[in-house]
């Protein structure tokens, strides 16, 4: 009976994500709380994207199950986080109420506020197809509760922390009022972008998570992302080549440098880079400097992955790209909290140039931010 009832939610929910089909959570699969009447229903019954592997450990785990036999303990530690996932959904509610559980009782860093580190972010699509901000969940402890108002109708998407991890994430509405799902992306199409990377990657130092540079990128071009940022452990290692090549994306982002001694430089970018393109053929990969406070252009390691890029190039490895570092933070200091990682301004400005660079490899438009990168 189940294939009949998707129909049937096909033909009479369409109104709550315009064109994209949707599938309505019934009150039976949630939990009534009878005090207030609120249903809530488990993150694991809604949409989640920014998830590159099915067959997690924990559902909310970045990476597979058989990766904790194959790459470093910190990476495999990391790889909890849950960095870069979304969740989305549409209520006919004026508004939600959201309980999440983390998995570390440390909730926030010297450097990090406990919002950015632990906390969730929503944001609804406007007529005019642009992602708008409208509240963050502040965390107190490990299990926690807040409400947002949305608009009802509109697609919701909320982004889960970006350096703890998630036990359990739920969304409560009244009883009387519908939850439903996409059952397709509602970005501009199904293939994300895959960034692999570093702290900054992960999304260290944004305030909250939709301020990550691969967050803000992925609202810019409209266009679904996978966060592979491992704090302190992007090194390009040949484990972590066999895994990104096992998935399929609309462009590789290789953003590692900050982790990577020259040596490592001039050893595995050349073979990580080869090992994607021999997986497929056809995807686009682009390499970014690392990002310099000051503006340095290139680093010594920029000047390395130049050559190697030149070189690969000569070699006829075809759709490879180069990100200068330029402007990634501005000129002006004022882009980090701590002469490394960026802040907001700095990840705003760090997305700008990433989104330029990618709406020009897979030649879709994007709207730009109004601050322009300090120079």
């Amino acid at each position: 009976m189940r294939p009949v009832y998707s129909v049937l939610v096909l033909l009479v929910l369409p109104l709550a994500l315009g064109a994209t089909p949707t599938r309505t959570l019934t009150s039976s699969q949630g939990v009534l709380d009878p005090c207030d009447n609120t249903v809530w229903y488990s993150g694991t019954l809604l949409r989640l994207e920014g998830k590159g592997w099915q067959d997690t450990e924990s559902y909310y785990d970045r990476l597979p199950a058989k990766a904790r036999e194959v790459v470093r303990p910190p990476v495999w530690d990391l790889s909890h986080h849950t960095a870069g996932m979304c969740l989305y959904f549409a209520t006919n509610a004026e508004s939600v109420r959201i309980r999440w559980t983390v998995r570390n009782e440390g909730l926030a860093m010297p450097h990090m506020p406990a919002t950015g580190v632990s906390g969730i972010d929503l944001y609804t699509k406007g007529n005019d197809g642009r992602w708008v901000f409208r509240r963050n969940g502040r965390p107190e402890a490990v299990s926690n509760e807040t409400s947002f108002a949305v608009t009802p109708g509109a697609q919701c998407m909320l982004y889960l922390p970006l350096y703890n991890g998630v036990k359990a994430i739920e969304v409560g509405i009244q009883n009387d009022m519908v939850l439903s799902v996409p059952v397709r992306s509602v970005h501009r199409q199904d293939k994300p972008i895959v960034f692999y990377g570093t702290s900054i990657t992960q999304g260290g130092c944004a305030s909250r998570p939709g301020m990550a540079y691969t967050a803000i990128v992925q609202r810019l071009l409209d266009i679904p992302a996978i966060n592979l940022g491992f704090s302190g452990n992007g090194r390009m290692e040949p484990e972590m080549a066999e895994l990104l090549a096992e998935l399929d994306p609309a462009v590789y982002v290789l953003d590692c440098l900050w982790n990577m001694s020259e040596e490592m430089v001039t050893e595995r970018v050349g073979p990580f880079v080869r090992r994607l393109r021999q997986a497929h053929p056809n995807t686009p990969i682009l390499l970014a400097e690392d990002c310099s406070v000051s503006n340095t252009t290139p680093t010594r390691k920029g000047a390395l992955v130049r050559k190697i890029y030149e070189d690969m190039q000569s070699e006829g490895i075809a759709d490879l790209h180069l990100l200068s570092n330029e402007d990634m933070l501005g000129d002006d200091g004022d882009g980090t909290v701590d002469g490394v990682h960026p802040n907001d301004l700095g990840m705003m400005r760090q997305a700008t140039v990433f989104s330029r660079s990618l709406a020009g490899i897979l030649n879709v438009s994007l709207n730009l931010p109004s601050t322009r990168p300090g120079r």
